[in-house]
C-alpha cells in the first residue's frame, strides 16, 4: 500500500483536531477517527501553553521592569507647573539665604553608599546618586541612604516537618547586597525585612520536600536550591542574593538515642563477627600446630622448656612443671 506524505503547518484555532508534524494517509483510505489523534493534541498542546505561560511571565517581569526604569528616568518635567513654582520658589530661598544655606544642599555620599533623591515626591532623573558630593534644594528635595555592602543575618531555627514525617530544627544564614538601590527603595517598603521573612518561609518550603537522610547529607544541594528561589523572588526588590548555608540541624532527643542505639549494635554486630573471625583462624592455627607436634614426641618438649623459660622470665617466684596425663591414670586406678 502506497503512502503520501503530506505536511502540516502548526494548528490553528479553527483547525484543532489536527496535531504537529506529519500526517501519513493511504489512497483510498479515509483519515482517521478524531479520537486516535486527541492524547496527542492535547499533550502538544499542554506543551504549547506551559512555554506560553512562562514566555508571558517572562515577558510581564520585564515589562514590569522596563516601565519601572522608565518612569524612575522621567524628567522633572512631569512635576507641573506647581511644582516648578515650588522647585523655583526653594532655589530663591536657598540664594536668600547664602551661605548658611549650602550647609543644607551639599551632601556626602560615602563609597559603599547610594543616595536616592525624591524632588516632590519623585525619583530624580539618573537614579541613584553617588559616591561623593551632590547637591538638592531644601524644602522640595529629601533623600534616602542605600547600604551596597553585603549583609549577613542568620536564620532563626525553624521546626520543619520532613518529607517522612520526621521534626527537626534547622537554621542557616543567608549572604545578600543591594544590587539596584532605586529598586530596593521604590518597589517595597523594607528590604532587608522582607528578605529575613522571605529567607525563613524558603527554608521551610525546600526542607519539607526533602527526606532525613537528604537533609543530613545534600547540605549544599539544599543551600543552591534556596539561594536560586530567594535570588528569583527578590530580583525586583533589587537584591542579588550571594550565598546560603545550612549551620546546624537539630534532631529531637528521642530521634538521638534512638540512632545512636541503632549505631551501637550495628558496631556490637561486626566486632562479634570479627571476634568470631579470630576464633576460627586461631582455631585452625591451634588444630596445624597439634599436627605438627604429633608428628615429633621432642617437639613437645622442646615447648614445655620454651614456656619454662618465659615464665621464669615474668615471674620468678612460679614454677609449673606439666604431668603426663598417663602418670595421673596410673595413680587413680591405684
Amino acid at each position: 500500500m502506497d503512502y503520501v506524505e503530506v505536511p502540516v503547518q502548526e494548528p490553528s484555532e479553527e483547525d484543532h483536531q489536527s496535531g504537529p508534524g506529519r500526517h501519513y494517509m493511504a489512497h483510498g483510505e479515509e483519515k482517521p477517527p478524531a479520537s486516535s489523534q486527541v492524547s496527542t493534541h492535547d499533550k502538544y498542546q499542554a506543551r504549547m501553553d506551559i512555554k506560553d505561560a512562562n514566555s508571558i511571565e517572562v515577558t510581564m517581569r520585564e515589562t514590569r521592569g522596563k516601565n519601572c526604569q522608565a518612569a524612575w528616568e522621567n524628567p522633572d518635567g512631569d512635576i507641573g507647573v506647581c511644582g516648578w513654582l515650588l522647585v523655583g520658589f526653594s532655589f530663591l530661598l536657598m540664594l536668600v539665604t547664602l551661605p548658611i544655606s549650602i550647609w543644607m544642599c551639599i551632601k556626602i555620599v560615602k563609597e559603599y553608599e547610594r543616595a536616592i533623591i525624591f524632588r516632590l515626591g519623585r525619583i530624580l532623573r539618573g537614579g541613584a546618586r553617588g559616591p561623593g558630593l551632590f547637591f538638592i534644594l531644601p524644602c522640595t528635595d529629601s533623600f534616602i541612604n542605600v547600604d551596597m555592602r553585603t549583609i549577613t543575618f542568620d536564620i532563626p531555627p525553624q521546626e520543619v516537618l520532613t518529607k517522612d514525617s520526621v521534626t527537626v530544627s534547622v537554621d542557616g544564614v543567608v549572604y545578600y547586597r543591594v544590587q539596584n538601590a532605586t529598586q530596593a527603595v521604590a518597589n517595597i517598603t523594607n528590604a532587608d525585612a522582607a528578605t529575613r521573612l522571605l529567607a525563613q518561609t524558603t527554608l521551610r518550603n525546600v526542607l519539607g520536600t526533602k527526606n532525613l537522610a537528604e537533609i543530613l547529607s545534600d547540605r549544599e544541594e539544599i543551600a543552591h536550591s534556596m539561594q536560586a528561589t530567594l535570588d528569583d523572588a527578590t530580583d525586583e526588590w533589587g537584591i542579588k542574593v550571594k550565598r546560603v548555608e545550612i549551620k546546624d540541624v537539630k534532631l529531637p532527643q528521642q530521634l538521638q538515642r534512638a540512632m545512636a542505639a541503632e549505631a551501637e549494635a550495628s558496631r556490637e554486630a561486626r566486632a562479634k563477627v570479627i571476634a568470631a573471625e579470630g576464633e576460627m583462624n586461631a582455631s585452625r592455627a591451634l588444630k596445624e600446630a597439634s599436627l605438627v607436634i604429633a608428628e615429633s614426641p621432642s617437639g613437645l618438649q622442646l615447648r614445655y622448656l620454651q614456656t619454662l623459660s618465659t615464665i621464669a622470665t615474668e615471674k620468678n617466684s612460679t614454677i609449673i612443671f606439666p604431668l603426663p596425663m598417663e602418670m595421673m591414670l596410673a595413680f587413680m586406678k591405684h
